[in-house]
Parts: C-alpha cells; sequence; structure tokens
C-alpha cells in the first residue's frame, strides 16, 4: 500500500524536526510525514553517545529560534540536545508524523506525474516501503551514520588494547585506570581528554597538526544577568540569540579580513589558559583563523586537564603501532590500553538514498545550490544544509521559512511544481563547502557535495545576515526559480501532468 503526503522529510533530527515545526507554523496547510531511520528523534544527539558529548555552537544560536533554549549553558550536552529536540517536536504535534526504523534508498520524480516515489527499507520488518508526495526535503545532514572516517593505521594489528571510533561508541569500554590516546584535534577530541581524565590513568591527544581553541564561560554570563533580572525567557532569548549572532560574525569577520590580528587574539588567549609549561606549538595551527572550524572548551576544561597533568598533548606522526600503543615518527612512544581514533566524518548526502528524475540519476556533485537550499534541475525538492562557520541551526531555520514561503506562495498561485535551473556560469568547480573550510571531511566530501556557485543566488557564502534578507525578504519569482502548473512545459523539456 503507497502512501501519499504532500511534504516527505528525511530525518527527524535537529533539522527535520525544524521543518515540520515550520510547517504548522507557517500554516502551509500541507500534510507530511517524516522518515527516521533510527528509533527516536535527535539525529546526531541520538547517534553520538560518547564521554561529555556537548554541541560546539552556543546554545543561544543552536536553539530553534522559535521555540527559546532556557538555560544559561553555553554549550549544551548531547542528553539535554537531544530533550529539547523530543519536547520541541511534542509540542508541535510532530512526534506523531514521524515513522521510526525507515531507510530511503531511492527518490524518484516523475515529470509526467510530477510527482515523487520514495522507496524505503523498514529495517524493523525487512519490507520495502514506497510513498509518494509532492515534495521531498533532505534533512540527514552530510555525514554516513553507519561509517565514521576510520584510516587504516600501520601495524595496527599487532596492537593488544582497544581501537575505538567515537561515532559508534561501546557501552562496555571501561577506560577506569586505562592508558588512552586520542588520535584527533577536532571538536570531538577536545571533548574527550577532559570528560575521561578523571577516570583513566592518563589520556594524550595525539594530533597531526594542532586546532584552533579557544576557552569560553561554562554559563553565559549575559543569560545568568538577564535570568536574575527575571526577564522574561523569551525576551532574554531574543537579546541573548541577537548578541550572539552578532559576535559569531564579527569573529569570523575579522579572521577573514585580518587573520595575523585574529591569531595573535586566540594564541594569547590561549597562553593565558595554558601557562607556560605546556608548549604553545600544540595549539598553533599553520592554516588561518576559520579556515577550519574554531573549537570552543567551557570554562577552560581541556587546559586545565593540561595543567593538572591528568592529560598531555604530543604532535607528531604516526610510524606504526605496536603490541603495547603507538610508535611515531618522532621515535616517541605512546603506551595505551585503549585507542580513541577521533578522525572525523565520512561524508554522504541523503542519508545515502540515489537520487532520479525520469529514471535518469542525478549525482550531488554535477547539481549547484541555489540560495544554499534547492538543487538545480531538480524539481519540488529542498536539501538543508546548515552553516559551517556558525549555528547548523541558523541556516536550518531559515531555510526552513523559505521553503514555507515558496509553498504558501505555490498555493495561492495554483503552482503544481518549482525549480531552479542554472545557466552555465552559474557553476564553479569547487564544493560547495569548498571556499568556506580545509577541514579533512570536507575535502573528502568533495565527491559528493554539490557545486559553489559564482553569483547571485547561487553562491553560497555562509552570512547569516545576507540570507536573513534573501530567504525571508527576497523575490520568490525572480527570473531564475521557475513555477509552472500540471500540463505546462517545463523548463528542461517536456510536460507535467497531474
Amino acid at each position: 500500500m503507497t502512501l501519499h503526503v504532500e511534504v516527505l522529510i528525511i530525518g527527524a533530527g535537529l533539522s527535520g524536526i525544524g521543518m515540520a515545526c515550520h510547517l504548522t507554523k507557517e500554516r502551509t496547510g500541507r500534510s507530511y510525514v517524516i522518515l527516521e531511520r533510527r528509533s527516536a528523534v535527535g539525529g546526531t544527539w541520538d547517534l553520538f553517545r560518547y564521554p561529555g558529548i556537548r554541541s560546539d555552537s552556543d546554545m543561544y544560536t543552536f536553539g530553534y529560534g522559535f521555540r527559546p533554549w532556557n538555560g544559561t549553558k553555553v554549550l549544551a550536552d548531547g542528553p539535554r540536545i537531544r530533550q529539547y529536540i523530543e519536547e520541541t517536536a511534542a509540542e508541535y504535534g510532530v512526534t506523531e508524523h514521524i515513522r521510526f526504523g525507515r531507510k530511503v534508498t531511492t527518490a524518484r520524480w516523475s515529470r509526467r506525474a510530477s510527482r515523487w516515489t520514495i522507496e524505503a527499507y523498514n529495517e524493523r520488518t525487512g519490507e520495502n516501503e514506497v510513498y509518494t508526495c509532492d515534495f521531498v526535503v533532505g534533512c540527514t545532514g552530510y555525514y554516513d551514520y553507519d561509517n565514521g572516517y576510520r584510516p587504516q593505521f600501520p601495524g595496527e594489528e599487532n596492537f593488544g588494547g582497544r581501537i575505538v571510533h567515537p561515532q559508534h561508541w561501546p557501552e562496555d569500554l571501561d577506560y577506569t585506570g586505562k592508558r588512552v590516546v586520542v588520535i584527533g584535534s577536532g571538536a570531538t577530541a577536545i571533548t574527550l581528554i577532559p570528560a575521561m581524565s578523571d577516570d583513566a590513568a592518563h589520556v594524550t591527544m595525539l594530533q597531526r597538526s594542532p586546532t584552533y581553541i579557544t576557552a569560553l564561560p561554562a554559563d553565559d554570563p549575559v543569560a545568568v544577568g538577564l535570568k536574575l533580572a527575571r526577564v522574561p525567557a523569551a525576551v532574554a532569548y531574543r537579546i541573548g540569540r541577537a548578541r550572539n549572532i552578532a559576535l559569531q560574525r564579527a569573529s569570523f569577520q575579522l579572521s577573514r579580513s585580518n587573520p595575523q590580528a585574529a591569531k595573535r587574539l586566540l594564541l594569547g588567549a590561549v597562553r593565558r589558559q595554558v601557562g607556560s609549561d605546556v608548549d604553545l606549538r600544540h595549539f598553533t595551527p599553520s592554516y588561518a583563523p576559520w579556515d577550519q572550524r574554531l573549537c570552543i572548551v567551557p570554562n577552560g576544561d581541556l587546559f586545565k586537564v593540561l595543567r593538572s597533568g591528568k592529560a598531555s598533548i604530543v604532535t607528531d606522526r604516526i610510524e606504526t603501532f605496536t603490541e603495547t600503543g603507538i610508535r611515531l615518527i618522532s621515535g616517541e612512544e605512546l603506551t595505551a590500553d585503549i585507542v580513541i581514533s577521533a578522525t572525523g566524518l565520512s561524508v554522504q548526502m541523503l542519508g545515502g538514498a540515489s537520487l532520479e528524475i525520469d529514471g535518469e540519476p542525478v549525482l550531488t556533485r554535477d547539481r549547484v545550490v541555489y540560495k544554499g537550499a534547492l538543487l538545480d534541475g531538480v524539481p519540488n525538492a529542498m536539501m538543508v544544509l546548515g552553516y559551517t562557520n556558525a549555528s547548523w541551526t541558523l541556516k536550518a531555520d531559515l531555510a526552513a521559512e523559505y521553503f514555507c514561503r515558496v509553498l504558501n506562495h505555490m498555493k495561492r498561485h495554483g503552482y503544481t511544481w518549482v525549480e531552479a535551473v542554472a545557466g552555465e556560469g552559474d557553476r564553479s568547480p569547487e564544493s560547495v563547502m569548498g571556499g568556506a573550510l580545509t577541514s579533512g571531511y570536507i575535502r573528502r566530501g568533495d565527491a559528493v557535495m554539490p557545486r559553489q556557485g559564482t553569483n547571485g543566488p547561487w553562491q553560497v557564502i555562509n552570512n547569516y545576515f545576507r540570507d536573513r534578507q534573501l530567504l525571508r525578504k527576497g523575490a520568490l519569482e525572480d527570473g531564475v526559480l521557475t513555477f509552472g502548473r500540471a500540463q505546462t512545459a517545463h523548463p528542461l523539456g517536456g510536460s507535467r501532468s497531474a
């Protein structure tokens, strides 16, 4: 039996739940269903269960714009974020629209029928299910939930201990009194070090190259002040959110316009945190600030465990694993009982589902993104991609608002399909995120990520203030976005009939 809905959302994480809430909030009147592979909402925040898991963006901007985050913590832990998403879904009546345990395998668009056909595998029953919809929205993020990026290390088969990837943290992993080496220098690694150091005998962060790290208070002083002043929660949220959005943008702009000044500020703050006994070279990257995402540590927790001697940092390359640990290129040996491979993500789009139009496969790498939300040449479809240089949710909220604007515009004018069609000069050879960051997972994702645009609405510049104007206020019928009705000719050929 085939279920038809007007909007089918893939993924019940932060983006998917937000999208569904906006469908109701913006009074689109559209029926919808969410297909979620996992057994609970939360996406990333349901998957990752490693010690200390937390956001790497402040909660004033990581929370939804339409539902205040009622807390004072700058960074929230994974369980609390998952709870916030669950509560949001329940409040807006979204939970009853979710079908759990469904892995979407194929999305097919028919120009003749002007309709999507979605195939999903029910992992509980082993059955294949078919859904049809007028619009499909990909809210799966951009990484592979099944496989984290895990390089093969030379000699790892000789290691007598255990090698773990944080993306699939074993429930039975006991590191009490154990010597732990964490390979990596990103947000996951700097979260794990302080979280594990109280119980482990010693934790060593082994990095090939450093990352820019900055400390912030665990509790937002503005949030604390507004709470003490008994400012209504909704008002306090708007004030704090506006302040933090402005600070995020100013920090990024300084890094881009005057990277040397930004570098001096960041490294000066680190020196004050770690003291004179720690070699600052461990915190001095070879790239400019914000060429990769900035890592945040609340209350300087990483620096505290380094000063205490419970943890240490080594900057070197691996020569080989040995039976008792890791031998480095320098000749130093790190003794380890457990090695955590915090080496990053594997990138994929739409949760690995294939995309087709009239039987022809669509490769996301060959497409360019319109207003950071629509793939060119793919009708009635949206792909939600958050910011890389600010909170993911800021862009996800804007994209959802824009989608609802489009839906309501189509209903008012009787349109049945919408499509963005790129011209010859609108597409550049680099990834949509290639110009923003140089992180390893972004370079690896070049094979599947859509292309960056060269101009106007095709160019993704990760600027909230620009996108807010473009997506909330910009003209919908702008000469690039094409709308049509059943039986009308399609710009790429063929016709549509209801």
